[in-house]
């Protein structure tokens, strides 16, 4: 029996659903902005669902939509803030004493994650997918651009977020 579209996709996005999770937590700072852009995001995956290429991976896939979903959402959330006069620099997220397991968060993940928190929507993303341990070839599949590029901003991502622990430590 074929499977449907609908359950095809609902499978996809159950399988896959730490993607949107660590993407909507990353780039939202608070409960109602997570489901508006969790919404966003499911939405998009639906309408590129017929467009998706098998020779890739499905969370690579996902990840690019998402990642610029969010990116889109984020940047319009920043404009809206802007524009009535709300905005504080502040974290995009507030960091949660607990992880998705419930366990409290080490103090170094807490700065580690503050550091990211401050990076620029590309260069966080980047590190998402770093600390994902997804592969080069694959984080610049995802965000569209080359190998070496990838290598060199990471490489000058993890110097920089030395420098800052060494600052903090100190």
């Amino acid at each position: 029996m074929e499977v449907n579209k609908k359950d095809k996709f609902i499978k996809t996005i159950d399988t896959h659903k730490k993607v949107i999770y660590k993407i909507v937590n990353s780039y939202c700072r608070n409960i109602e902005d997570r489901k508006d852009l969790e919404q966003e995001i499911i939405i998009q995956l639906w309408n590129s669902f017929d467009k998706y290429n098998p020779d890739f991976k499905y969370s690579t896939w996902m990840y690019r939509i998402a990642l610029n979903v969010a990116i889109s959402f984020y940047r319009k959330e920043k404009k809206w803030l802007v524009r009535n006069d709300f905005y504080k620099v502040e974290s995009i997220y507030t960091i949660d004493d607990e992880n998705e397991n419930g366990t409290e968060l080490d103090d170094n993940i807490k700065l580690l994650q503050k550091f990211i928190n401050n990076l620029n929507e590309l260069n966080k993303a980047l590190m998402l997918l770093y600390l994902e341990e997804k592969p080069y070839h694959e984080i610049a599949e995802i965000l569209g651009i080359s190998k070496t590029n990838v290598a060199t901003k990471i490489s000058r991502l993890k110097l920089k977020l030395k420098t800052e622990f060494q600052k903090n430590i100190s």
